[in-house]
């Protein structure tokens, strides 16, 4: 792929770059990201995907916008309360950059259908709520062979992780959680609180490790950190990072 002049002009800052350069921004351009949740942390996430240059994105929710959102999940607007997320989210995109193709899904992600969901896509963005969801996700992205982005975020703290679980010796994230949480019930900002900020610092991080994955072996910045886990205490403020071990009984990966 050549980048045409308009092109080269608005990524000139990624291009001058020695991490990324040219051969990352069309790697960027060339990408398939699919992002699953288009609240706190998928809305950060498609706008700095989107702003990045990634070439195609899909976007799936099942939610509509409400008025509490507007709190945190700045990719919509006073008007856009009662609207399906993934139609609103996908008018963002296409009004900020029309180059960009945008596919999007009014759905909840469950194992019946998220390999469907995340087929033929290069990288998969995890920005649900549950547990339930991600576990299913994460399975379906390793029965893929799908590099999957992780990220969630309770009250003041955030995490942020790259698996590549279909890979041999590499965790997944179910390796992380282990099987106990394939539930739908979870801790929800409406009853525990959430600050805006904080969301959008996790998202944009969420952006960044999603970046590291599609630039892998092509540019300095390609370096997924597979399986480390990163976190956030907000409060403090402080980040660790700690690796999560592939779990040789693990139902998600190790059978693969």
């Amino acid at each position: 792929m050549v980048l045409p002049p308009e092109r080269l002009d608005r990524f000139a800052r990624h291009i001058v770059l020695p991490e990324v350069g040219g051969a990352g921004q069309v790697a960027l351009a060339e990408a398939r990201v699919t992002v699953i949740g288009l609240g706190g942390i998928g809305a950060p996430v498609v706008q700095y995907l989107a702003a990045a240059g990634v070439g195609h994105l899909r976007l799936l929710d099942c939610d509509s916008v409400e008025l509490s959102n507007l709190q945190r999940q700045v990719i919509y607007q006073r008007h856009d309360v009662g609207q399906p997320k993934n139609e609103m989210a996908a008018g963002w995109v296409e009004g900020f950059d029309p180059a960009i193709r945008v596919e999007e899904s009014k759905v909840r992600i469950d194992p019946s259908n998220a390999d469907s969901y995340i087929a033929k896509t290069d990288l998969v963005v995890d920005g649900t709520d549950n547990f339930a969801a991600r576990l299913a996700i994460s399975d379906a992205c390793v029965r893929q062979g799908i590099p999957l982005t992780s990220a969630a975020l309770g009250r003041f703290q955030g995490q942020v992780a790259n698996f590549a679980g279909h890979r041999e010796g590499h965790s997944c994230y179910r390796c992380f959680v282990g099987d106990a949480f394939d539930a739908d019930d979870c801790d929800t900002c409406a009853a525990d609180g959430v600050l805006g900020a904080m969301v959008g610092m996790i998202g944009a991080f969420a952006a960044m490790q999603a970046i590291r994955v599609i630039l892998e072996g092509k540019t300095a910045l390609g370096d997924p950190q597979w399986g480390k886990l990163h976190l956030f205490e907000g409060l403090v403020p402080s980040l660790r990072t700690m690796r999560i071990a592939e779990d040789p009984e693990c139902r998600g990966c190790a059978v693969q």
